[in-house]
Parts: structure tokens; sequence; C-alpha cells
């Protein structure tokens, strides 16, 4: 009784799941089915007990917990009938639909069974009559058959006999197609009963009238007027006829090259001067004289008288150069290929020609043909890039190159393997070169100018006011400097020239960025970009000229006698600070600036930018060098002149300091002013109270002074001498020649050094009387009063006196120093 109650609701849960999934009813987004479950009490699972589920419920359950579980068992079972119930009532159309269709589906049937029983009884009967009529036939079948071998072999014949007769009426049609179409097909019977009169006779006929059809098609073939598909199609009827593929190759091209060249000459004529190089170089001789900046052709110089005398041919510049080569020669030659190769090679790989192997003959003749009239086209293209010597306008070369790389594209995509589009690959590739080249050399011409004009500013300051200014700012800017903003000093002339050449290069690097630009077809061409970039702007371009600025300037270093002899102490002072900010940030700067704007990626090996910074360091420690050597003997030469041409043994009593000790403290005040413009102060020791007031004695000590006062004898000078010695030992050694750091109170302690070093070594060469010592007294006392100040250290500078007034002392005769207080009235006074 259970197991039929529990049984019901089960069976109408199968029924009420399967009608769900025939209608698609189950596909309402709820999570997977779970594998079947084992358990004996699951009521849901396939091995449900009602008996074991009853039995547990008994046992873990309460009364109230039973009586909970039927009411809630009661109301499923309840609602699964009124599913069931809502199931059946919605699909009732359907089941009624279902019905009809299946009603009508038997009528049909049987219809369709009466008309198949029909057929079948109209086949049979068919097949009836036929095997009848086979049968009456029978006897006759080989009859027929022999009947028709003959009449086809009439036929045969009256073709053979009417070929002649036909062949003439195609000549005379110039129906060439279908006299050979004819001819080919008779061609082998006539060959195999040649030896019949009869048919001798038509062959010798045939014959005579092929050698003249063939005779038509190579006056035609050779007349080269026919249009390409005519043209094609002689081809193809000669090689039909067995003529020679190679002669016909030799004579398409040879027609085709007579063509050619005639292009290749209008090119040529082009390239020649305009007018001839005599009367260019006499009209260039006789035309008058241009500026430095004009002649060195700078990379803004545009002016026409420049661009004619560069460019001969300028009637005819480079890009309607290239377009009348790409639209006259290149086009012709892609012309000449296409039909070639439709006539010799797409041709003859199809039908009976294949088996000839005429493609791989024709196809390295092309190939010959091709390369040999590209190599002079290409000849005839590097001579007219060449003349471009012009670095003012780069649009026009960059678009003509652009246009000849865009048109030998052409040529890769119609003769695959050739090696013409990687020869104008290279061509562009020089010319970018070879205009890279051009802009360095500009580049460096406009440098040098640039350091002309500085130099004349700085030797003529009054009239450079006026006119004079560095050369960039005229030719950069694009007009003339008025004299207002000509440089009147050191900073502005060091800031003029910086920015001229910066500027420059900024002008310069546009000018070559138009090489890859993106609308440029080989711009983004890997074997181009790259190492254009890289090594050719980069490397060839901009570091080369930081290069060159830094080696020309270390060119003025050069010993007397040389370029440097004569170069200015104030354009050393200034090229030591270009380069030095060079080396602190132009150089970075550039080098960044070029980087970012030609995409720099650093495949090959490129020069660091710590290397360049180095060198431009080097160069700038080097020339700030030569300046101190150079100012300090400027100011050496006047102490050993005023040393050596005064009799300091019969000299009268000191009573004013010298004007050469004047000269010199003016001068070494005018230098600092100098240097200070443009290098900072730098560090110095701690002054004491009373440097611009010590006492210099004649030894280097004070109580060297004392004993040698109240003792000198003939043999005191070598007991002075020997304490002088030892006092050298215990003193700090000076080194006179040492490299300067880059401030101005190096700078200046290296000078005096120099100029004080020179001082003593000249008075050691000379003999002094009592005056001439006391008058090396009052200049030492006169230099210590304002040199002190402009060193780093002032003991130096008091050591240095100290050894001129001693060893003056020690040259003396009469060794008898005058009084300090008198010294310092001179010394006031003067």
């Amino acid at each position: 009784m259970d197991s039929e109650t529990d049984g019901g609701p089960e069976r109408r849960r199968r029924v009420h799941g399967m009608l769900k999934l025939y209608y698609g009813l189950n596909e309402e987004g709820k999570a997977p089915e779970q594998p079947e479950s084992l358990d004996p009490c699951d009521i849901n699972g396939p091995h449900f007990e009602p008996e074991l589920y009853l039995n547990k419920l008994r046992r873990e359950c309460s009364l109230a917990e039973l009586m909970d579980q039927e009411t809630c068992m009661v109301k499923q079972i309840r609602s699964l009938d009124s599913d069931m119930q809502t199931l059946v009532y919605e699909n009732y159309n359907k089941f009624i639909s279902a019905t009809d269709t299946i009603r009508k589906m038997k009528n049909d049937f049987k219809k369709m069974e009466d008309e198949m029983d029909c057929l079948s009884a109209n086949m049979a009967a068919i097949t009836e009559f036929s095997a009848s009529i086979s049968g009456t036939l029978q006897d006759q079948h080989t009859q027929i058959t022999k009947l028709s071998g003959v009449h086809t072999l009439l036929r045969k014949l009256q073709f053979l006999f009417e070929l002649p007769a036909r062949l003439n009426k195609c000549l005379e049609l110039q129906a060439y197609a279908q006299a050979v179409s004819s001819h080919r097909r008779a061609r082998c019977v006539l060959q195999q009963y040649s030896h019949l009169p009869s048919f001798k006779g038509i062959q010798d006929d045939c014959h005579a009238i092929m050698d003249k059809l063939a005779q038509e098609l190579r006056q035609k073939f050779r007349d080269g007027g026919s249009s390409s598909k005519d043209l094609s199609e002689c081809v193809e009827l000669l090689l039909q006829l067995d003529e020679p593929a190679e002669e016909l190759c030799d004579k398409f091209l040879s027609h085709a090259r007579s063509r050619l060249e005639l292009d290749l000459q209008g090119l040529e004529a082009e390239i020649r001067p305009y007018p001839s190089a005599p009367a260019v170089k006499d009209a260039s001789a006789h035309r008058p004289s241009t500026t430095s900046t004009a002649a060195a052709g700078t990379p803004t110089d545009n002016s026409p008288k420049t661009s004619t005398l560069l460019s001969p041919t300028s009637n005819t510049d480079i890009l309607e150069f290239i377009d009348r080569g790409c639209n006259e020669f290149v086009s012709s030659l892609c012309l000449v290929i296409a039909s070639y190769q439709e006539l010799f090679i797409n041709h003859a790989q199809t039908g009976e020609l294949a088996s000839k192997n005429i493609p791989q003959m024709a196809t390295g003749k092309l190939h010959a043909f091709v390369d040999d009239l590209a190599a002079r086209y290409f000849s005839l293209v590097e001579r007219r890039i060449q003349e471009e010597k012009g670095v003012g306008d780069n649009s026009l070369l960059v678009r003509a190159l652009d246009r000849f790389h865009r048109r030998l594209q052409a040529v890769a995509k119609l003769l695959p393997g050739s090696a013409v589009p990687n020869q104008g690959t290279e061509i562009v590739v020089r010319a970018a070169t070879e205009r890279v080249k051009q802009y360095l050399s500009a580049l460096q011409s406009f440098y040098m100018d640039s350091l002309t004009d500085v130099r004349q500013a700085l030797a003529t300051p009054r009239l450079s006011v006026a006119g004079a200014s560095v050369a960039g700012s005229g030719a950069l800017l694009g007009g003339a400097t008025s004299g207002r903003d000509a440089p009147t000093s050191l900073p502005e002339l060091l800031s003029s020239l910086s920015a001229s050449i910066l500027n420059q290069i900024k002008s310069v690097l546009a000018s070559v960025h138009l090489f890859t630009a993106k609308d440029i077809t080989f711009s983004n061409k890997p074997y181009f970009k790259g190492e254009f970039c890289s090594q050719g702007v980069r490397e060839s371009l901009v570091v080369s000229f930081i290069k060159f600025v830094c080696q020309s300037s270390r060119q003025f270093c050069e010993s007397a006698g040389d370029k440097g002899g004569s170069t200015p102490p104030a354009l050393l002072l200034l090229l030591s600070r270009l380069c030095l900010d060079y080396e602190t940030s132009t150089i970075s700067y550039i080098l960044t600036l070029t980087d970012e704007q030609f995409l720099v990626q650093h495949h090959n090996p490129v020069t660091p930018v710590t290397t360049l910074c180095a060198e431009a360091r080097e160069a700038a420690q080097k020339l700030l060098n030569h300046y101190v050597k150079v100012q300090g003997l400027i100011i050496s030469q006047m102490l050993r002149k005023s040393v050596e041409t005064r009799d300091w043994v019969n000299t009268i009593e000191p009573r004013n300091v010298r004007a050469v000790m004047k000269r010199v403290v003016e001068d070494t005040t005018s230098i600092d002013v100098q240097v200070g413009l443009l290098y900072e102060e730098g560090v110095r020791k701690a002054h004491s109270s009373d440097s611009s007031k010590r006492t210099f004695s004649v030894y280097s000590s004070s109580r060297q002074q004392a004993r040698y006062a109240a003792s000198y004898t003939p043999s005191a000078p070598m007991d002075t001498n020997l304490l002088s010695n030892i006092h050298k030992l215990f003193s700090e050694r000076i080194d006179i020649f040492s490299s300067v750091e880059f401030n101005k109170v190096s700078v200046m302690t290296g000078i005096i050094k120099i100029s004080l070093k020179t001082f003593l070594e000249c008075v050691r060469l000379r003999t002094f009387g009592r005056y001439g010592l006391q008058q090396i007294q009052v200049d030492c006392h006169y230099l210590q009063m304002y040199l002190w100040r402009f060193v780093s250290d002032e003991n130096l500078v008091h050591f240095l006196l100290d050894e001129i007034v001693g060893s003056s002392a020690h040259r003396c005769l009469d060794p008898a120093p005058m009084e300090q207080s008198v010294i310092e009235v001179i010394c006031e006074r003067g």
C-alpha cells in the first residue's frame, strides 16, 4: 500500500521531467544536475527504498515531525499534479495538430504508392521495347561501323587534298592562326606518307606556303607596330612553326633596347653642363667676391647666385630629372618586361611549348637585359644627384629619391629576383649619406667662419659693436645683424656663438629629418632607417661635428710659431668655456634631441655621451691651460725685458715703483675681469689681516735677515744660502705649470705663478748693486699689495716674492736693504 502511494508521485515526476525535456522547458539557467545518488533514503534518487525511508523517519523523527513531513509531501504531490495538468492544457492544441498531420500523411502516402506502381509498369514496357529493337538491328551493326570508318577516312583525305588551297586562302585573309592550326593537324600524316608521290606533292606545296607565312610573321614581329595581343599571337605562331626561341628573344630585346636607349640619351643630355664648364669657371672668376660665410656655403644659404654657381644644370631640378626618368625610361622598361614575360615566359609554359624549356632561357636573357640598361640609368641618376651640392632646400632631393625608390618597386613586382631594386636602394642610401656629409662640411665651415668673426670682434672691439657678430647670427636667422644686436662682451659673444651653433644644428637636423618623414616610402624600411638614423645622422653628423668642435678648438693650443701662436687669449678663454658648456649640458641636449627626433635605436655600437663629454672636457682643460700659459708668458715677457734691459749695479736710489710693475698689476686686473666674465669665482683660503702689508726680507725669513744684518762677512752668504735652502726643504713645493681648475681663482693663480717664476729666474741671472736690491724690494712690495687678492693662497705669492728678494740679495754686491717704512711710503705714493 505504501509502495503504491509512493510510486505514484515518482512516476509523475518522471513524466513531468520527460515533458519538460521534450518541450525545451528545462533551459532556465538552473545549476547542472548533480550525479545520481546511491542513497536508498534519497527520495529523488533512482535507488530510493520506501521501507527504509519510512523506518529511518520512525527512528529519527518524533510524531510532530512525522506529521509535518507528511503535510510537506502532500503539498509537493499536489503541486506536481497541478504542473502536469498545466502542461497538458498548454500543449493540447499541439496534440490536436499532430493528430491531423499524421492523418494527412497517411492519405498522401497512399496516393504516392499508386503513382510508383504506374511508373514501374511503364519502365518495364520501355525495357521490353528496347530489347526488341536491339535484336532487330544486331545484324547490320558491323556493316554500319565499317561504313563509318570509310567515311572518316575519306573526309581526312579530302582535308589533305584541299590543304594547300585552304592555306593559301588563310594567307590571303591573314588568318595566320587558322593556317598554322590546319598545317599542324596534317603535318604528321604528310610526314608519315611522304614516300607516296601524291602526298609528297601536297607536303611540298604546304611547306612553300608555310615558309611564306613565316616570312610575313617575322616581318610583322620585326616592325613592332602591332598591338600587344597581335604581337603575342605572332610570337606564339612563330614558336609553333619551330622558329628558334632564342633568336626571337634577341630580336625583341634588341628592338626594345633601341627605344630605351633614346630615353637614356635624353636623360644624359640634361646632365651635361649648361653652360659649358669653362664658361661657368670664367663666370665664377669674374663674379664679385662674397663674404666668407656665403663662400663657405652655409646650410641656410639659399641665394640664387650661389645655387646657380653650385649647380650648372639648374635649368632642370632634380625632381624634374627623376620624374622624366621614371615616366619615360622606367615606365617603358616595365612595359617591355611585362610584354616579354607575356610572350616568352607565360605562353611558353602552356601547351606543346612547355616541353621546349623556353622560360628558363628567356628569363636569363631578360635579367641580363634589364641589369645592363638599369646600370646605365643608375649611373646617370648618381651623376645628377652628385650635382646637388647646395644644402639649402632638401625637400626636392628627398621627394626625388622617394619617387625614384617608389617606381623601382614596380620592377621588383614584375621581375622577382632582379637586383635592380636593391641597386636602386643602395643609390638612395648613398645619396642620403652623401647629403649628411655635405651638411657636416657645411656645419664645419659655419663653425670656422663663426670663429673667424669672433676673432675679428675680439681684435677690434669697437668696430665689432657696430658691425661684427658671430657668423651664425645673421646666417642662421636669415637676416643681417644690426649694431644694437651685435655682441659687445665675452659673455655675449659666447652666448651668441653657442646659440648660433645650436640653432644651426637644429636647422640641419630639421632638413635631414625629411629623409625619415612618414610619407617617404624608403624611410620606414629597416635597411634604411636604422642605419641612417644611428650611423648616418647621430654618428656621422652630430657626433662628428661635436668631435670637430673639440679637435679644432684643441688646434688653437699649438706652440708659438704655429697656428696657436697668433690666437688671441680671449678666444682661448671663450672656447674653453664653450667646450665646458658642451660637456655639462649641450652635448647631452643635442644627442637627446637627435635620438628623440629620429627615434634612434642603438642596434649598432654608438659613441656614448660620456665619451663625448670627456673629450669636450679635455679640450676645455687644454684650452684653459694654454690660456694660462699664454697670459702668463705675456706678463713674463714684460718682466723679463724689464730685468734684462736695466743696469742693476749702477742704478740710482729708488724713488718710485717701476712702471712695468704698475703695468703688470693693471694687466693682471684686466685678466681677472676677463676671466670673471666667463668663470665663477672659485674657492680661496682665508686671508690674513695684514696680507697687503707683509714685509719681505732679503732672505726667506726674518731670522735670516737679523743674522745677516748683524754678521755680514765674506763667508756670510754661504751661511745664509744654507739657511735659505733648509727653509725651502720645509716649504710646500709649487708646481708652476700644473693644470688649472675651471674657476677664476685657479686661472689667476696659474698666471701669477708663471709670471713670478719668470721674474725669479731672471733675477737669478743678474747682478745687483745696493740700489738695485732696494728697487727689487720696492717692486716686490708693490706686487704684494695687489697680487695677493687674485690667488687662491696668498702664501704662494709671499713665498715667490720672498724668493725674488732673497735671490736678488744673493746676487747683490753690496746688500743693504731699504727700511720697510720707506718702502711702504714709496709704494703708497706710487
